[in-house]
């Protein structure tokens, strides 16, 4: 009775309390430019300048099969590939309001990473809210029809027009919004009222009772139980593109294969024009080996420029769009007799000294400050104006971005 009073609490007033915890402040190196990259382990290397270092991402990149709750099966509601390398499991049910906040989240999730699968496993509050075994009772009847997820958005697309209804008027509402979606009225109603889906509904309630659930919305990633301080969009998504980009890091560090004494020419290709870059082969050979390494391999492509200052800077490199990633390598500063007096220069974001790893940012004025602590590796050749367009993003400043101009490719020029 205790536990089932906590989720009442809870969910009426749709506060998620699975930890009181706070969310850790990190002091950037680099006001509105640097964002500290996650722990990183070392391993020994052969290559002179880099060494190989993975982020340290949790949840892991793998369902983990120490998870508390049951495998995704047949049986579960579900949206996206069985093989997506993040597999999102929220219990919840349809009424309370942290759940219809949550559906809105997910919802954004799904719309920007392909890589997602979403479990859906419904959890009626059963005696606490007045309408929460029923909705989950016309989800399941719905499903009857193969029509699950189109109940799923009526119930939460319109939670506001049935929310305050009364158990009585329910029914008639969820039937008459089916059918204009498409449902067959009279079936859908047979099944709320049949055993069947009373059974199959009251089998889910007993099944999560068995794990002890304190609050909801419950959410998993990968099998990993997400604490209620980051069950936001910003900070799921970067859990999602985190370990997204796990799948797409090198085990080792790039082949050392540019001539110092060539020319090497960098055109980033954006839907707002291009920026041709030259590189400095001869000051900072590790960051333009590894920077050509990246750009051939594809590592830019369809990658956001995530931090954008007017007057300041743009920064990119990462595809989680954290600002965090890495490309599974990290390597030395090179500090040369360059100096940041002047736009368009290219420099390597870094966290600490020796950290480069695929971040890079352009200068739109001269930034004194960031002389002798970070690497500078190329010049804006053409384009400038083109960089000074980008989309202005500062992800410490508003919680909800715009959309990031995003990088098509960059392609390099040997000479």
């Amino acid at each position: 009775m205790k536990q089932i009073l906590l989720i009442l609490l809870l969910s009426v007033a749709g506060i998620f309390i699975l930890s009181g915890c706070a969310g850790k402040t990190e002091t950037p190196l680099l006001p509105a430019l640097i964002v500290e990259n996650p722990i990183i382990m070392d391993t020994p290397t052969s290559v002179i300048g880099c060494s190989v270092k993975f982020a340290e991402v949790e949840p892991t990149s793998a369902p983990s099969s120490a998870s508390l709750i049951p495998p995704v099966s047949a049986a579960d509601f579900s949206l996206g590939t069985a093989d997506a390398p993040v597999t999102l499991v929220e219990y919840c049910e349809f009424q309370s309001q942290g759940c219809a906040s949550m559906a809105n989240v997910v919802m954004e999730l799904l719309k920007n990473h392909a890589s997602l699968r979403f479990v859906f496993r419904p959890l009626p509050l059963i005696g606490i809210l007045n309408k929460s075994d029923k909705a989950v009772l016309a989800a399941l009847a719905a499903d009857e029809q193969g029509q699950f997820w189109v109940m799923y958005d009526i119930l939460f697309t319109k939670y506001n027009e049935w929310a305050d209804l009364s158990p009585s008027e329910f029914n008639a509402w969820v039937v008459r919004n089916a059918t204009s979606a498409g449902m067959d009225g009279d079936q859908l109603t047979a099944a709320i009222k049949s055993d069947k889906t009373t059974t199959r509904m009251m089998s889910m309630y007993e099944a999560a009772k068995q794990l002890s659930i304190p609050a909801i919305p419950l959410v998993f990633i990968n099998g990993k139980l997400q604490q209620s301080y980051v069950l936001d969009y910003q900070n799921m998504s970067d859990t999602i593109g985190l370990i997204t980009l796990g799948q797409k890091q090198f085990t080792e560090c790039p082949p050392f294969d540019i001539d110092p004494l060539k020319q090497y020419i960098a055109t980033i290709k954006t839907d707002k024009g291009d920026i041709v870059i030259g590189l400095f082969p001869d000051k900072a050979p590790l960051a333009v080996n590894s920077f050509v390494f990246l750009a051939r391999a594809g590592w830019f492509d369809g990658v956001t420029f995530h931090r954008v200052i007017p007057g300041f800077a743009a920064q990119a490199g990462d595809p989680s769009g954290t600002g965090r990633g890495n490309p599974g390598y990290l390597f030395n500063n090179e500090i040369s007799d360059l100096k940041f007096d002047k736009p368009g220069l290219i420099g390597m974001i870094n966290s600490g000294p020796d950290t480069n790893g695929s971040q890079f940012f352009v200068t739109f004025a001269p930034a004194p400050q960031l002389d002798g602590g970070y690497t500078i590796f190329g010049q804006v050749l053409k384009g400038l104006d083109v960089a000074e367009q980008l989309t202005p993003r500062d992800p410490d400043q508003v919680p909800l971005l715009p959309p990031g101009d995003q990088i098509i490719r960059v392609t390099i020029e040997e000479k």
